[in-house]
C-alpha cells in the first residue's frame, strides 16, 4: 500500500482525554477516533491489526474443535427474563423498545440467545459436547468509560459457549478453552497468566482471568514467578485427550496466581520472597463453568439414553478483540511509539523513500515494493513529499516490525538500510539480500 494512497490520519499530539498509552499512540498513530463516549471508529490501520487478532482467535477456536456462527447484537427482554438477569443486569445494559413496543436490549453478553438456539435444536446427549462462538459487537453502558478501548461501551467480543451432558464433559470442555486461551495470547506476542477470578453477573463456581503482566495494567495482581517461564502448549495439542489437557491445566493453575478480587494474603506470603511477583496486569480474556445456572431456567434439557432428561451443562469464554489492540500496545511500546508483534501488525514492512522525486531512490523504492508486494508481504510504502526526520518518526510511530530505508548514499553502494523496530538494531543490506531477509 502506498502512503499517498492511504487513509492515514496520523496526529503530532494526543488529545487531552487520552490518559493511557494505548489512547494516546491509537489516536495519533491515527488508528481510531472517538464518536461519542467510549465509542469507536476503527480507521484503516487499526482495522487491520483488529482483523489480525480475530484471525488468530478463529484459528485457534476452531482447533480446539469450537464451531463459529454469528448472533445478533439486538436481543428480546423476554430471554433475559427467562433466565432471571433482566432486571438484575444493572443499569450498563442498554434497553430499548421497538416501534411495537417490544422490549429489547442491545446485548452486553449472550448466554441467554445461545442457550435459546441450543433447545431449538438439540435434544440429544448424542449431539454432545457442543462448543459454539462467535465475534460480534457487545455494548455495556459504562457510568465513566475512559482509557480508549480498554474501558469503552462498544467493544468486540469472541463468546464461545459450551453445552455437555455432565460435570465431567463440561470440565473437559472448560479445558480445551483454557488451553487455546494459553495458545491464543501466545500467538499474539503476549505472555498470559491464568488468575483464578471473581465470576461477576456471569455466575458459576470456577472462573479463569488471563493476565497480561504491564506496567500501565489497570490493576495489581499476583503470582508465582515460575509462570513467566512455562511453555505454552504446542500447536499439535489434542484436544480430544482430556488426561493430556487435564494435566496441562494442572500445571498452569499449581502454583498461586490471582487477581485482587481474589487475592488470599497469606497464601501469597507462603511463597518464598525471591518467587512472588506483584505487578500490574489487563486483562485479556475471561471463562467461566457455571453448570445448570441457564439450562435449567430456560429448559434446556437433553435426553440422557437411559429414559430421562436432564438440563445441559455449561460455560462461557470470553476474549475481546478489540480490547487486545490496546493491551498489545500497553505491553508493547517504547517512547517512539508502537511495537507491534509480527502476527499482529498491520503490514509486516514500512518502506521509506528517502529523497522522493530522485530517478535512483524512487525505482529502487518501486522495484522493492514490487517485489515484497510478490512474495506476499505486506508494505507501507511511504512514496510522499516529506523530510526524512518525519518518515522516521511516523514509522516508529506506527510500529511496523521492519522499516527499509532507502536514500542516495545508500544505493550509491548498492545498499539500503533494514532496521528492526523491536530491537532498534539496524543493518545495511543490498537489494537482493534485504529481500531475502524481509522474506524469512
Amino acid at each position: 500500500m502506498r502512503l499517498s494512497r492511504y487513509f492515514l490520519p496520523t496526529l503530532r499530539e494526543a488529545p487531552r482525554e487520552a490518559e493511557i498509552v494505548s489512547h494516546r499512540l491509537m489516536l495519533r498513530a491515527g488508528m481510531m477516533r472517538q464518536e461519542a463516549a467510549g465509542i469507536y471508529a476503527f480507521l484503516p490501520l487499526g482495522l487491520r491489526v483488529l482483523r489480525k487478532i480475530e484471525q488468530i482467535i478463529r484459528e485457534e477456536q476452531n482447533r480446539s474443535g469450537a464451531i463459529e456462527l454469528l448472533m445478533p447484537t439486538m436481543q428480546s427482554a423476554d430471554l433475559w427474563r427467562e433466565s432471571g438477569r433482566y432486571d438484575a443486569y444493572g443499569k450498563e445494559m442498554l434497553r430499548i423498545k421497538d416501534r411495537h413496543e417490544r422490549e429489547m436490549l442491545f446485548g452486553p453478553t449472550n448466554e441467554e440467545m445461545i442457550t435459546e438456539i441450543f433447545r431449538a435444536s438439540v435434544r440429544s446427549y448424542k449431539d454432545l459436547p457442543l462448543n459454539l462462538y462467535h465475534i460480534q459487537w457487545k455494548f455495556r453502558d459504562e457510568v465513566r468509560p475512559r482509557f480508549g478501548l480498554m474501558r469503552g461501551r462498544e467493544f468486540l467480543m469472541k463468546d464461545a459457549y459450551s453445552f455437555d451432558l455432565d460435570q465431567a464433559g463440561a470440565t473437559h470442555s472448560y479445558n480445551k478453552m483454557f488451553v487455546a486461551y494459553l495458545r491464543t495470547f501466545a500467538r499474539m506476542g503476549l505472555k498470559s497468566i491464568p488468575m483464578r477470578a471473581d465470576t461477576g453477573p456471569i455466575g458459576g463456581n470456577l472462573s479463569h482471568e488471563f493476565i497480561v503482566l504491564a506496567e500501565t495494567g489497570e490493576s495489581e495482581v499476583f503470582c508465582h514467578k515460575n509462570y513467566l517461564d512455562m511453555a505454552v502448549p504446542p500447536a499439535d495439542v489434542n484436544f480430544d485427550d482430556k488426561e493430556g489437557l487435564a494435566a496441562i491445566f494442572q500445571q498452569w493453575t499449581a502454583q498461586y496466581a490471582a487477581t485482587s478480587d481474589m487475592h488470599d494474603a497469606a497464601a501469597y506470603a507462603a511463597i518464598p520472597a525471591d518467587s512472588q511477583v506483584s505487578a500490574r496486569g489487563i486483562e485479556v480474556g475471561h471463562i467461566f463453568y457455571f453448570g445448570t445456572k441457564y439450562s435449567e431456567p430456560m429448559k434446556a434439557v437433553v435426553a440422557t439414553g437411559d429414559g430421562g432428561e436432564a438440563p445441559v451443562h455449561m460455560g462461557s469464554y470470553g476474549i475481546g478483540p478489540s480490547r487486545l489492540v490496546a493491551a498489545i500496545i500497553e505491553a508493547s511500546h517504547d517512547e517512539a511509539g508502537i511495537i507491534w508483534p509480527e502476527a499482529v501488525a498491520p503490514f509486516k514492512v514500512g518502506l521509506l523513500n528517502l529523497k522522493q522525486g530522485d530517478a535512483a531512490t524512487d525505482g529502487a523504492c518501486d522495484q522493492l515494493y514490487r517485489d515484497l508486494t510478490a512474495k506476499g508481504i505486506e508494505v507501507l510504502y511511504n512514496d510522499l513529499d516529506e523530510r526524512a526526520g518525519a518518515k522516521f518518526a511516523n514509522a516508529d510511530l506506527i510500529g511496523l516490525p521492519y522499516q527499509v530505508m532507502v536514500g542516495p548514499r545508500g544505493l550509491a553502494e548498492g545498499k539500503v538500510e533494514v532496521k528492526t523496530r523491536a530491537t532498534g538494531a539496524k543493518e545495511m543490506m543490498g537489494l537482493p539480500a534485504a529481500l531475502d531477509w524481509l522474506s524469512r
